[in-house]
């Protein structure tokens, strides 16, 4: 009964979405910001002990062993960059690196992070500092995390550590990175009570933001959305909607959608592999529409935004990390063009990383074998310069059709996306 009737839900919206499709969106406004996201361990390497740090060593994780070396490299990586065109880079200031100790400060690493921000302005883009990319000390692992109180105490230090040494240098502020996410892997990996867990998340953040506009007055801070396609009104009762007040800007994360005609990601290995998903770029539009109908008065920002090709291999489907880039720039700017008000939008990521675990999964703009090249060489992909033309032209142009078809009845907003599809 139920298959029947999702085939003639299908069969009956045919009609709606089989209209024209209309002439490419305008370029977005020349004040845009187009960026790149990194994060922490995800990419330094030479990881000092934090939680993430024995997690990756338990049994069924790939070895970390020097992720891709961004701690060593960062100089060529940020040029890279800069060469795309982008006017933000993304990066996390890792609290396990910089305080090692609850009574040390590693000044070594602070100055690490220093040329970092120092490099990526004299590149010509603007810093996103995240506070919290999923990592702490694992002096703090040892407190049990997040289930702590004194956690919020402690991270809030760091916090003001972090805020007034780059204070007055432009920066977009992230807080804490997916909190949705981050809630449960503290429930998954150190069995904290969810609701523990999340009070303590939402106190952080409420007292990040207050540190930012009292030390870097004029800064925007915000926390980005992991978007979890049907739910994220639900789920966001944990975290966002306890923070609504104290936010200058909605961070979205969109990498996968839902529609009658791609349920692919129903019972999908996101860790292991993630390229089985079928992408849906027009679920970025709904996305956006869902947070801009419920945060009105904010500006959006794509935080996250990419597609996983298996271990350096092109994708079954056959789809290119340029079309599915290009299609969801596609996208951004058909909701710009309807109203909403998107201000930046980042690639993720960069170079390829590791992704929590494993490093088969690849998202990167430059590829790198982790496992089998010893040089981590960056290699780029066909979205180097599919980028760099974005950048350059301020989107795609105007007679540009997607590469991949539009959903039939988008589920990316529950039925909301499909009684009121885009025009």
């Amino acid at each position: 009964m139920r298959s029947a009737l999702i085939a003639c839900l299908a069969t009956c919206l045919t009609a709606v979405h089989a209209q024209a499709a209309p002439t490419g969106p305008a370029p977005v406004p020349a004040d845009f910001l187009w960026g790149v996201s990194t994060s922490g361990f995800q990419s330094e390497g030479s990881a000092p002990d934090s939680n993430w740090r024995r997690y990756a060593a338990q049994q069924g994780n790939e070895p970390y062993q020097n992720a891709i070396d961004f701690r060593h490299r960062y100089a060529e990586d940020i040029q890279r960059a800069a060469a795309l065109g982008v006017k933000v880079f993304r990066f996390s200031v890792e609290w396990a690196r910089v305080q090692p100790a609850p009574d040390r400060w590693d000044e070594t690493e602070l100055a690490y992070y220093d040329d970092v921000l120092r490099k990526i302005k004299a590149a010509g883009m603007r810093p996103m500092i995240t506070l919290d990319h999923w990592v702490y000390p694992g002096w703090i692992a040892d407190r049990h995390g997040w289930s702590d109180p004194g956690t919020v105490t402690a991270w809030l230090a760091n916090a003001r550590k972090v805020i007034q040494r780059y204070r007055g240098q432009g920066a977009l502020w992230i807080t804490i990175n997916e909190p949705t996410v981050y809630l449960a892997q503290e429930v998954e990996h150190t069995k904290a009570d969810k609701s523990v867990a999340a009070d303590h998340l939402v106190q952080a953040h409420r007292g990040a933001y207050d540190l930012v506009h009292e030390l870097d007055p004029g800064a925007l801070v915000s926390s980005n959305v992991a978007f979890i396609v049907g739910v994220n009104e639900m789920v966001d009762k944990d975290f966002l909607d306890r923070v609504a007040d104290k936010l200058d800007y909605v961070g979205l994360d969109y990498y996968y959608g839902l529609s009658v005609d791609n349920t692919s990601i129903l019972g999908a290995d996101l860790v292991h592999a993630p390229w089985k998903v079928d992408p849906q770029p027009d679920g970025i539009y709904y996305a956006l529409r869902q947070y801009a109908r419920r945060f009105p008065k904010l500006p959006l920002y794509v935080v996250e935004n990419g597609m996983a090709g298996p271990d350096g291999s092109a994708r079954p489907d056959g789809y290119t990390r340029a079309q599915h880039l290009r299609d969801h720039v596609y996208w951004v700017q058909r909701a710009i063009a309807d109203g909403m008000h998107v201000i930046g939008y980042n690639y993720w990521s960069l170079t390829d990383n590791y992704e929590w675990g494993s490093y088969k999964p690849r998202f990167g703009l430059y590829t790198v074998d982790s496992g089998a090249d010893g040089t981590l060489s960056r290699r780029p992909t066909d979205a180097v310069t599919a980028y760099r033309e974005i950048t350059a032209r301020h989107g795609v142009p105007a007679g540009y059709r997607p590469a991949h078809r539009d959903s039939t009845c988008s589920l990316v907003d529950g039925l909301t996306s499909c009684l009121r599809p885009h025009g």
